[in-house]
């Protein structure tokens, strides 16, 4: 029910001079009349009485500042410029939702399998009813109530920390400054700031009106004024929100909410005033929400704001707490992505990249096109033998596709518009960059340069990995000064990042000397890290942030990891026989345990505690490939059920191969392994070799 809003006394009249009461009447007026006009969209009265009403507030409290409060309307203008954003850890989690790959509706029926089969309902039992909502495409929020007031917004960042970013957020219309007096004493309402369509254009109009760069697409533009450090310039830039959960919430026990359904919850969301899509919806059982996933697809283009795909939730809260968390993800969520849009263009040429691991990247570069919600002229290749399955030349009219409307890349060629005498694509044998040879070793598709640090695409890359957020995170440090860092020879390895002075980094180009006071501060804020950050930064193939976290919390110190043989690496979760080369590899080569111990002597630490309890998962060390269809479960089931047990799941079959698993038009996965004498499982010969384990 929207809110009844009582006509407004001009306090400014003779026989009503403004005092506490009158003044709070006066606020809450303005608060519904903003609710209905920036949630609702169904104003009450018009924009220009709204002004004058709004002034008068803004006049009243000029003359008693003490009254003013943060949840006033007039607070939503923003405050001083910020030097940094502040670090936030999330009292709960902001976990991701698992994606479902399958972009046929079928991707619905197997998400609808999956719950059944982990609730272990039968074909007899009812339909399972399932929330269904679009998955917006913009940046994931955490607002945080105390008594009724907004105190903090916080970005997600890595689901554990995120940043502070409370003043850009109160610029924000539809966002309740103050809640109803029903709320409980600590909410935290999870949700997706975005930027609408016509909002967006209108926002790239005005940028092309003054001269400056206009943004790519509406998620970039929402997330650049959600992180802008003056926050009146994020209230130029107009943002919506759209709120689906809770994070942090003041337990039942406690006097806390307690909702039985997941719809109940958004209900109560709505009630409080905050804007929930209109296009969310309950179904029951696949049927239904295969026709809710059609149905949005078919509405995507036509919507005011942008979409990827839909999200499915098991409604039922109790269930949801059955169904418990994978892998820090819920088994009771979904995120079903639409196929990727595509769209016709030209190839101008074919590029190498090279890059931080020395990998040889084709890269085609097209004739501008916008796909997806944005303007695409680089389109990957991946390496030599995808370039020449899919024969792309110099010339060649193509189909690109933003695959997960993420990265785009070439589906297909035209060929009966290609250009004669067009040659073929041939990798290099010799590294673009330095020369250095490029090999392909055995059971790899990738061509790499064997430069290494000599190779300064390698060498910048590797400093801008081991200087980026995620890892030890160096804040200034970014490409152009790296370029000129390594071009000038300053710095070769990355323990001559701390090596830097006032004086060296100040004589280089545009580097004012504050900047540089500013990158030296920034070195010496970065010495102080964490064991898992430390690692990912170092770069070392095949290790990316969760693998870091999983073998510091594993050997708990680093010199333990380096001596560490394979056979421990390999009792690590989420390490597998090529990590654990890999691993093996980087550490046994001198010049790397030099560059720790170097970053050590320049005052780079971290805390180090004991290791973990070993738990030896009974197929540790074993190495699956899943192929073809199974009879009764998807291959992200089966990929579960081996991972809980030890194993490792590739995607290719090698001599490393110790089982294949092979359903229905298992193709030439299931020959390469015949023909190496790997394994061959069926669905149940699966369940066979793990029931013992059970």
């Amino acid at each position: 029910m929207s809110p009844s809003v009582p006509p407004v006394q001009d306090l400014f009249s003779p026989s009503a001079p403004p005092d506490l009461e009158r003044f709070n009447a006066l606020k809450r007026d303005l608060q519904a009349h903003g609710h209905r006009y920036y949630v609702l969209d169904d104003p009450q009265i018009p924009d220009a009485e709204y002004d004058r009403l709004f002034q008068q507030l803004q006049a009243i409290e000029a003359q008693h500042p003490e009254w003013v409060t943060p949840d006033s309307p007039t607070q939503r203008v923003g405050g001083r410029p910020l030097d940094a954003f502040t670090s936030v850890r999330h009292a709960v989690p902001m976990l991701s939702i698992r994606t479902e790959t399958d972009t046929e509706a079928s991707g619905a029926q197997n998400f609808d399998t999956r719950v059944r089969r982990e609730l272990g309902l039968d074909e007899s039992a009812p339909a399972v009813v399932y929330v269904a909502e679009p998955k917006f495409d913009g940046l994931a929020m955490s607002l945080r109530y105390e008594h009724g007031v907004l105190v903090q917004a916080a970005t997600r960042g890595d689901g554990e920390m995120g940043e502070d970013v409370t003043q850009n957020i109160r610029t924000i219309g539809q966002i309740p400054l103050r809640l109803p007096r029903d709320v409980p004493p600590v909410l935290e309402v999870r949700g997706e700031v975005y930027m609408r369509r016509d909002d967006f254009e209108a926002l790239n109009a005005a940028q092309r009106e003054r001269g400056l760069k206009t943004f790519v697409n509406t998620r970039n533009a929402a997330a650049g004024a959600v992180r802008q450090l003056d926050s009146s310039i994020a209230a130029q830039r107009p943002l919506s929100f759209f709120a689906y959960g809770l994070g942090d919430v003041t337990p039942v026990d406690s006097g806390g909410p307690e909702f039985d359904t997941h719809s109940e919850l958004l209900n109560t969301l709505k009630l409080w005033g905050f804007p929930v899509s209109a296009l969310v919806q309950t179904a029951q059982g696949a049927t239904e929400l295969v026709a809710y996933y059609q149905s949005i697809g078919e509405q995507r283009d036509g919507l005011g704001f942008d979409i990827d795909g839909v999200v499915y939730k098991v409604n039922s809260r109790e269930l949801q707490r059955q169904m418990g968390f994978v892998t820090r993800e819920p088994r009771w969520a979904v995120a079903h992505k639409f196929p990727a849009q595509e769209q016709l263009t030209t190839v101008l040429g074919i590029e190498v990249q090279v890059g931080r691991t020395g990998k040889l990247t084709p890269v085609a570069k097209l004739a501008p096109v916008f796909v997806g919600g944005v303007t695409v002229t680089n389109a990957t290749l991946h390496n030599e033998d995808e370039a020449r399955r899919k024969d792309v030349r110099v010339g060649d009219t193509v189909v690109v596709r933003r695959a997960g409307d993420v990265i785009p890349e070439v589906v297909s060629v035209l060929l009966d518009k290609r250009v004669a005498d067009a040659p073929q694509f041939t990798m290099p044998r010799e590294c673009p960059v330095c020369g250095s040879a490029a090999v392909r070793e055995e059971d790899e598709a990738d061509y790499r340069c064997t430069g290494g640090l000599f190779c300064s695409a390698q060498r910048k890359q590797a400093i801008l990995h081991f200087a980026q957020r995620r890892a030890v995170e160096i804040e200034g440090l970014g490409d152009k000064l790296v370029d000129q860092l390594v071009d000038a020879k300053v710095i070769h390895t990355l323990p001559d990042l701390y090596r830097l002075g006032l004086t060296a980094l100040a004589s280089l180009d545009r580097m004012a000397d504050k900047s540089a006071q500013n990158i030296v501060a920034a070195l010496d804020k970065s010495k102080q890290t964490t064991l898992p950050r430390f690692l990912f930064g170092l770069g070392i193939r095949h290790v990316g942030e969760a693998t870091a976290k999983a073998l510091a919390k594993h050997f708990g110190q680093l010199d333990t990891l380096m001596d560490a043989p394979l056979e421990q690496l390999l009792e690590v979760d989420d390490v597998g026989p090529i990590v654990a080369q890999s691993l093996r590899t980087f550490f046994d080569q001198p010049h790397n345990r030099e560059v720790v111990e170097q970053l050590r002597a320049c005052g780079v630490v971290w805390p180090e505690g004991p290791p973990a309890p070993v738990t030896v998962k009974p197929l540790s060390g074993k190495t699956f490939v899943i192929t073809g269809t199974l009879p009764t479960m998807g291959r992200d089931e089966a990929k579960d059920l081996i991972e809980a047990a030890g194993g490792k799941v590739a995607g290719s079959v090698s001599k490393k191969t110790n089982y294949l698993v092979a359903g229905a038009e298992a193709g030439s996965k299931l020959a390469k392994a015949q023909e190496l004498g790997v394994t061959v499982l069926d669905e149940d010969g699966l369940h066979a070799l793990l029931e013992p384990y059970s």
